[in-house]
């Protein structure tokens, strides 16, 4: 029952890493640029939820309206992020794009500790009640059912943009080859601008799920969460959707099973070891594919 029960709790952070880690993969798949401002963004999502469950209640119509501004205002920071400082470096180098993405990473979290409203103290997340179903010794809380039906539904939504809308087709295609894809009539940029802004969409999503499920916000708290739906992005191959699901996956239940039975000391030393490890062994990922480059 033990095992049962950390199965369900790995779950349920899991699917939170896999919304995450899908903002990352869908990223680099379009423009080869891990983005690590998207961590940052999940933060930006949780604060909006504050303070609207702070304005409304956390009741359900509070929460909806949390989720729906949160992605709404997510959403425009990531086209505003990479209209202002992604797209002026697209033909740069890629190191020049990695320093920009951790600078503005750092303007964010930076930048919300000086704001009077934000600040740079821990404040307690108005998640709704909670309560328990109990089977026997085992247990399933109310915020990990919405956090595990929420993360699958989202999930299920991208699939069917990514694979059968005319959006998500043209996505694929400047994912294969942006140039090729500009002279078969496809805007580039516009697609690159929705793909940013449904990265941020998901990472809002987490964010909030993330605050609900740790009831505590603060301007790093996208920090950690972030590193570790990277490593799940790069676990089941960067760049592959279903990869990034299943790594999200793997990575929190790796996680809830080395804190339930080993030391919660450990757990952070585990997830990134198992990058090291899969950078060592399989650079591609578990669903990653080797890509042929011609010299």
């Amino acid at each position: 029952m033990i095992v049962l029960q950390q199965l369900i709790n790995g779950i349920s952070l899991g699917s939170i890493y896999a919304l995450i880690a899908l903002g990352y993969t869908m990223v680099y798949g379009i423009v080869l640029l891990i983005n690590f401002a998207h961590g940052d963004i999940l933060m930006l999502g949780a604060y909006t939820a504050f303070f609207v469950l702070g304005a409304l209640g956390s009741g359900p119509g509070g929460m909806l309206a949390a989720f729906v501004v949160s992605m709404v205002v997510c959403a425009a920071f990531g086209i505003g992020i990479e209209r202002l400082a992604y797209r002026p470096l697209r033909s740069a180098p890629r190191l020049n794009s990695l320093i920009t993405a951790i600078a503005v990473s750092l303007i964010l979290e930076n930048g919300a500790r000086i704001l009077p409203f934000i600040g740079p103290n821990p404040r307690q997340f108005p998640r709704p009640a909670v309560a328990a179903l109990q089977f026997g010794s085992l247990s399933i809380s109310n915020i990990q059912i919405i956090v595990i039906i929420l993360s699958a539904f989202l999930m299920g939504v991208l699939n069917y943009i990514v694979t059968y809308t005319k959006r998500g087709k043209a996505m694929r295609a400047v994912s294969f080859d942006n140039r090729t894809a500009s002279l078969m009539g496809i805007s580039v940029n516009r697609i690159i601008s929705f793909t940013f802004a449904l990265g941020s969409i998901l990472a809002a999503t987490g964010g909030v799920l993330y605050a609900s499920a740790y009831p505590q916000v603060n301007p790093l708290m996208g920090m950690m969460p972030g590193l570790k739906a990277f490593v799940a992005a790069v676990l089941g191959g960067i760049g592959s959707i279903p990869g990034a699901m299943l790594g999200g996956f793997i990575l929190g239940i790796v996680e809830t099973f080395t804190k339930g039975f080993i030391s919660s000391q450990f757990s952070d030393a585990i997830s990134f070891s198992i990058l090291i490890a899969v950078l060592l062994i399989k650079p591609t990922g578990i669903l990653g594919k080797n890509l042929g480059v011609k010299v």
